[in-house]
Formats: C-alpha cells, structure tokens, sequence
C-alpha cells in the first residue's frame, strides 16, 4: 500500500505551485522599488521543454491581460542560444583565473554591453577567430518577434559547430503560446540575453511597461535550477515567474490617471451609491434601522461612530471617499426630514429618514 501511495504521488509531477506574499530587499527605496514589495510567484516543478515553458507563458500573459495592464512588451529568450553558439565557438564555460569568470560568461557581457572590439579581443586571447564576433552582433542586433528566427538560424548556421537545439526549442515555444494564449500587446525575442547564466537553463522571459521608466519590469523568470547555487542536490527542472504586485499596481494607477479613468484596476470601482451618515449631536439608535434599510436596498452605508462637529463631519466624508452625506440633527429625528449633501455636485437636498426617499434623491 505504501508502495502504492509513493507511486501516486509520484505519478502528479509536474507540480503547479503559486504563491503570495511579502519579500524583502537592502536597499535604498525609491519608487517602484522598496524595500519591503508584494510579489506573486509560480513554480511548474517536474517537467522542462517548450511545452512547459509554453505553459507558463501563457499564464503569465494570461494573467496581464486579467489585471487590464495596456502596452506591455514582453521579451523572451533561450540563454542555450548564445551559450551554445558561444561553446560551439570554441570559448570555455569554466572560470578563467586572470578574469574571475568563464570565457563565456565575458562574451556574453561583452555582447550585452555592445563592446565589439572587446568581444573580439577575447576572441583572440582564447586562439578564436576575432571574425567570430561579426554574426554574434548581428545576432544580438535582431529586432522583432518570431519573424527573427529565420535570420537567427541563417546567422548561427554559419557558424562552424554551432547547435540550433536551443533555437529550435525556442521556436516550438513560441509557436505553443500562440495556441495557448491570446496574442501580448507588444512581443519581442531576445536571443543574446545574458542575464543569469548560472540560475537559468533554457527560455527566460520579463515583462516591461513604459509608465514605469527604469523599474518598468513588473514580471520575469523563466527555466531554471536553484539548488545547487545553495550547496543542495537539484530538484527536477523547473520554470516559473515572478510578479511585482506593486509594480503592477503602479503601472494601472500611472495608465488610469493618463487616461482619465477613475479605475485603475477593472471593478475597482463600486457602482453602488457610498452613503455617509453623521448624527450631529443627534441619538444614533433611531437611525439604526434606516442604516439596515439602506444597506438591504444595495447602498453602501457607513455610519459615523464617534462625535465630530460639522467641520470634522465634512472631512471625514470626504476622507472615506463617500458620494453623499447625510447629516442628522436631534430636531431632525424628530421631523423625520434631514438634509442629504452630494459630494460630487455639491447639490444639497431634504428626504425623508426612510430608504425610499435617500434612494430617490440619490
């Protein structure tokens, strides 16, 4: 029976994990980066290739559209295209002491940096053709979406033992995410990306947003192994992602205030009527059952608890972000009349202390 269990648990890879929570980062703050930020994470554990990278993808891009996010660009890669172009070539993955990092690691820097008589010099230091450099930069100045995997493939084919593996691969992911999700506002492939060499193993992603200028990522990763970067054996192959849940906020926040909506975030905004009502030295329990009333007929209602003059009353309506006022003296109770005050048009009007009378003047 045990035997049994193990082998059902075994049989659920791969494993779809998310979370939500709060990170932390040492360093100086400044907007859309703080020291203390929310991020939503994904993990698919247990499987690795296009498919599952297409998988994650698709949510990822899924998930952006869902938040109402406009003119994002995401940008995906293969770190295996340059790191077997760079193989292939002929440059070493193992640390070089004169320089504190792999050959490889230094090409990719340099390409990244666009430093061509640097790439070309490393070349030659490591007994390379310094003309190696050329279909490199091309390479890395490709522009556009999957439209640049054939002059990739044409370039990399040039190159004396150069695999296209990783192109291929790449190219099956795109084609799956484009069954699986709808289409990005912007997407662009990077095929010299150079970030994360020793953490990511195949695709790698990130989302950027104009609104944000220098912290415009609001979501990246990709397929990767952690583990051994802290002394522990490797799970299975992983690809995931991270979210920058303030970032994302910012950007809606920076693209509704653009655009004059009031919503930076689709259903933010209760289409009920927000109802203040402050006693003005008044008893509140008379008007308890007004409150249930108009709470039951789908205002949102809320009562002032405390004691404030008529000044304090206005700046907590104001402060609470309530379309309407209700101010009710002790003469009023007994009058069963009191004065309903429109935040929005500053109108001021009398209604009956009953639900039906707020709700029509509203």
């Amino acid at each position: 029976m045990r035997m049994v269990a193990e082998e059902m648990r075994m049989d659920t890879k791969p494993l779809r994990l998310s979370y939500y929570g709060q990170c932390y980062r040492y360093e100086e703050f400044k907007t859309g980066r703080y020291r203390e930020f929310f991020q939503y994470g994904v993990e698919l554990i247990g499987a690795s290739g296009p498919l599952a990278e297409a998988e994650v993808l698709a949510l990822a891009v899924n998930m952006l559209h869902a938040t109402g996010l406009e003119g994002w660009e995401i940008r995906i890669g293969h770190v295996g295209v340059l790191k077997d172009a760079l193989t292939g070539l002929g440059l070493s993955s193992e640390v070089d002491v004169s320089t504190g990092e792999p050959p490889i690691a230094s090409a990719m820097r340099l390409l990244d940096k666009g430093d061509d008589d640097g790439l070309a010099e490393l070349f030659t230091t490591h007994g390379l053709d310094a003309s190696n450099a050329e279909p490199l930069r091309a390479l890395a100045s490709l522009d556009g979406g999957m439209e640049t995997l054939g002059p990739a493939r044409e370039l990399l084919s040039s190159m004396d033992g150069v695999s296209l593996e990783a192109l291929d691969e790449l190219e099956t992911t795109l084609t799956a995410l484009a069954a699986l999700a709808p289409a990005p506002p912007a997407m662009a492939v990077d095929l010299t990306v150079a970030r994360g060499l020793d953490y990511y193993t195949g695709m790698v992603f990130e989302v950027k947003v104009e609104e944000l200028g220098g912290e415009g990522q609001v979501l990246g990763g990709g397929s990767y192994k952690l583990l051994h970067l802290f002394g522990l054996p490797d799970l299975d192959p992983c690809c995931g992602f991270g979210l920058g849940f303030d970032r994302v906020l910012l950007a809606l926040e920076a693209q509704a205030a653009a655009s004059g909506r009031e919503e930076a975030v689709p259903g933010e905004a209760d289409g009920r009527p927000y109802i203040a009502i402050a006693p003005n030295k008044a008893d509140h329990m008379p008007l308890l059952p007004l409150v249930a009333s108009l709470r039951e007929a789908g205002a949102r209602v809320e009562l002032l608890l405390s004691k404030k003059n008529y000044g304090r009353i206005i700046k907590w309506t104001e402060g609470i972000g309530a379309s309407h006022l209700l101010v009710v003296k002790p003469e009023d109770v007994e009058n069963g009349v009191a004065r309903l005050i429109n935040f929005k048009t500053g109108d001021r009007s009398d209604v009956e202390l009953n639900a039906t009378s707020v709700m029509d003047a509203l």
